[in-house]
Order: C-alpha cells, then sequence, then structure tokens
C-alpha cells in the first residue's frame, strides 16, 4: 500500500490561523484607517510583473532572489540543444522564463506611477499593503513571503510630506498602544560629514562603523575606521560628531559648526530644522531623535530618513524610511521625488503579541449562535437570524439539531459571546432563551430584547 504523504507549505511561507489573521487584519485596519485620516488612496498591482520590470533594479544579489516564473505552454522550444550545453543559466532563464513575483512594493510602485503619469494627479498620495516574495534562505523572523505596507507621497518636494508621515507613524503606534521613538537622520547631513573630514568615498564605511557606536564603543569604532582606511587626522574630525549629544537643536547647533565648509550638510542641517519646526508647529507628540548614526539605505535615499524602534521590547526597527529623489527615472521619467515610510507587520504583530496589546474582542467574530433542540426549533432560529443580520449582526446558526453538548462546545471554541437557546417552550412564546457564554446567565427575551443585548 503506498504511503500518503503528509501536506505542507514551502519553505520560508506560513499558514495563518483565524486568531492570526483576526490579529494581522486588527494592525492592516488600524494601518489603514489612519492612511485615509490623510488623504492616501489604496492601490494594488499584480503579484507578478514581466521581468524587464524588476532585473537591475534591486543590485546583483537582489535579482539572484527573485522568484522567476517558467513560461507557460511549449516553453522548451525555446531551447535548443547547442544553447542548453553552453549558454548560463542566467541566459538560459530568459529565454524560459519572462515574469517574476514582485521582490517588493516600491518598483512595482514606480512602474504604476509612470505607466499611469495622465491619469493619476501629483502630489500623488498612495497606500498599498500586499505579500511580496524573495528566494531568501528562511531563518527565524526572515521568510520567502511576506507582507509589506507601504504609504508614499511623490510628486512633491514638500517637507510638510514628511510631517505627515511622522503624525502617521504617531498616529498608528498611538491607537496599537505600542510606546516608539522616532529617529531621524539626513542623507545630505552623512554626505557632508564625509565630505568635511576628506572622505567623501568612504561614506558607507564612516557610517556603518558609526552605527556601531552603542555596541562596541568609541574607542572600537575609532579602531575600525582607521582599518578602513582612514586617516587619523579625518578620524580626529570625526570626534565631534561621534560626541554629539544634547536636544535635537543641540545636536543640530553643533553640526552647522562641524559642516559650516559643506553646502550639501548645512543643506541637511536645514532639512532637518525645517521638518522638526513642523512637528512643533502641528504639535507632534511622538518622541523624535536626531540620530546620526541612522544610515539605512544610502544607496537610494537622497534627504530625511526615518526609523521607528518599539520602546518596551527588544526588537529590530518596525517601521523606517526616508526621501528619494528619483522614483521613476529607472522607467525613463525622471525628477519625480517622493517620501516614503514601510510599516514591518511581522515585526508589529510580534510587539503586540509580546505586550499583549491585542483588544480582547480582536477574534470576536460570530456575536449570537442559535441552537436548537429539533428540525422545527432549527427552521425558527434561520428565521430569526435573517431578521438579526439585517439589523446589522453576526450570527451563526448551528446547522442540525445536534446534542446540546456539542452545539456549546462549538460556541465556546470559537469564542461566541451568546448562545441563543430554541426549544418548544422558546418557540410558543416567540421568544430564545439568550445565555450569556462567559457569565452562565440565561434569560428569556423577545426579538427587540435579543437585538438591544447586542447592539
Amino acid at each position: 500500500m503506498a504511503q500518503i504523504t503528509k501536506p505542507s507549505i514551502p519553505k520560508g511561507t506560513r499558514d495563518f490561523s483565524p486568531l492570526q489573521m483576526a490579529r494581522r487584519n486588527y494592525i492592516f485596519d488600524t494601518i489603514k484607517s489612519v492612511f485615509r485620516l490623510y488623504g492616501f488612496q489604496q492601490i494594488e498591482t499584480p503579484a507578478m510583473e514581466n521581468l524587464s520590470t524588476l532585473m537591475g533594479k534591486y543590485g546583483e544579489e537582489g535579482d539572484k532572489l527573485l522568484f522567476k516564473i517558467l513560461n507557460s505552454g511549449d516553453w522548451k522550444g525555446a531551447i535548443d540543444a547547442e544553447a542548453l550545453q553552453n549558454e548560463s543559466i542566467g541566459k538560459l532563464t530568459t529565454k524560459v522564463s519572462e515574469k517574476g513575483l514582485r521582490y517588493d512594493l516600491t518598483v512595482p510602485f514606480a512602474r504604476f506611477v509612470t505607466q499611469y503619469r495622465n491619469e493619476i494627479s501629483f502630489p500623488f498620495k498612495r497606500f498599498q499593503i500586499q505579500p511580496v516574495w524573495r528566494a531568501d534562505r528562511p531563518q527565524k523572523g526572515r521568510y520567502r513571503e511576506f507582507y509589506q505596507c507601504d504609504v508614499d507621497v511623490v510628486g512633491t518636494d514638500s517637507l510638510v510630506s514628511e510631517l505627515e508621515l511622522i503624525q502617521i507613524v504617531e498616529e498608528v503606534y498611538k491607537r496599537l498602544g505600542i510606546n516608539v521613538c522616532l529617529k531621524l537622520n539626513n542623507r545630505k547631513i552623512l554626505s557632508g560629514i564625509a565630505e568635511v573630514i576628506g572622505e567623501a568615498d568612504k561614506i558607507v564605511d564612516i557610517t556603518v562603523a558609526i552605527d556601531k557606536l552603542d555596541k562596541i564603543g568609541l574607542d572600537n569604532v575609532n579602531k575600525e575606521l582607521l582599518e578602513k582606511g582612514l586617516p587619523e587626522e579625518a578620524v580626529e574630525k570625526l570626534q565631534p560628531i561621534m560626541a554629539l549629544a544634547g536636544t535635537n537643536r543641540e545636536k543640530l547647533q553643533t553640526l552647522r559648526e562641524v559642516l559650516a565648509s559643506s553646502e550639501t550638510g548645512l543643506k541637511g542641517v536645514e532639512e532637518t530644522e525645517t521638518i522638526l519646526n513642523l512637528c512643533d508647529a502641528a504639535g507632534v507628540r511622538l518622541n523624535v531623535e536626531l540620530d546620526l548614526t541612522l544610515a539605512r539605505g544610502l544607496n537610494y535615499y537622497t534627504g530625511a530618513i526615518f526609523e521607528v524602534k518599539a520602546l518596551d521590547v527588544q526588537m529590530g526597527s518596525i517601521t523606517g524610511g526616508g526621501r528619494y529623489d528619483n522614483l521613476t527615472g529607472i522607467f525613463g521619467m525622471p525628477g519625480v521625488s517622493g517620501v516614503g515610510i514601510s510599516f514591518g507587520a511581522d515585526r508589529i504583530y510580534d510587539v503586540l503579541t509580546e505586550l499583549n496589546l491585542y483588544p480582547a474582542d480582536v477574534l470576536v467574530g460570530t456575536q449570537l449562535l442559535f441552537v436548537s433542540f429539533g428540525q422545527a426549533e432549527l427552521a425558527y432560529s434561520i428565521a430569526w437570524a435573517k431578521q438579526l443580520r439585517e439589523a446589522g449582526l453576526r450570527v451563526e446558526v448551528f446547522p442540525e439539531p445536534a446534542k446540546m453538548k456539542k452545539q456549546m462546545g462549538y460556541a465556546d471554541q470559537k469564542q461566541i459571546p451568546y448562545v441563543a437557546i430554541v426549544g418548544g417552550d422558546e418557540m410558543a412564546a416567540d421568544k430564545v432563551m439568550l445565555k450569556n457564554m462567559l457569565t452562565g446567565e440565561q434569560k428569556l427575551v423577545s426579538a427587540d430584547e435579543l437585538k438591544q443585548a447586542l447592539l
């Protein structure tokens, strides 16, 4: 007898139970509701894109992580024996695969803006919550399929857009009950630092080393900078930067003095000060901290850089983003500036779980379950359920007059808060016995009294 193989899913992917879906939808619904407060509109793009859209946008390593889709039909007809023998895997792939799963939401968004440039209004404010796929090595916290939750505004240089994103961060995490700190930096400040110490070409080495300041200490950072080839004089000039302390305003004043000879650096200081002034004018209470060690997306961001961390758990950033100057240039539409952030849904989920911050009723879908003793009572329940659903209540009818223990067990398992028990006496009185599953309290109620109890 053939052995039946237990079904499974691909490595790096996940199933989500009803409880997990309820929690995820709570996160997504909360975030969406805040996005809409600021005029952002939702779009969706296909799970698959043409490989010509995706390839070359993420660097050589990123291209290797793209899931490619085999052409339908006779894909083997595109390869002859000689090509199969002599050509590289990369060249063979282009002949048998024309499409791939999206790697992120940014490149499809750039394609969308370029493709529909004559149909959308600028500034264009969009949000997008969809899964993406990466052929990465699965490990704890890293999946091959995961959701991104992006919000962007393109077509304006105004720093009011940065303010709105900070306000969105503040409101989202206030509603979720998570205490956070928003770290703020500017790519121009980092460029200015590298410029004034005469090592503009080593900006990545400098920022990577500075990023380790809290972990390994000043002496070890200096040692690493010297090992990276920075002269002692340049490292010496960096000391006031690494010793930067005080309020945001005090830090900015120090940076003005250190970056006095760098036009680019001073521009970054000016932009950062403007954002902080806008936050003050808007009454932002979120903890916004100027942090020069923040250096995410150096090859992508051109202005402000954001990163959000939860204060009450040990966790990496749960939101991040920044300003970019040429999103659509890769598709022949240059000069479209924008700014965006991405909420890390999986990490937010973990934070809410660890801190036990989900609302008690997050899984409550069905409000009331009808249980019955016979076929006549079942028909009676179905009629009542129809009326209650028309009133907007979420109602289930147990589909058969099974043993009461089984029907009640179903209500317990699904955490349904109320049960309507229907027997001959209840039908004769044109009522139901309403049971509170939490307290055990029971009372005979009419249809109107039942609606009042549940609404």
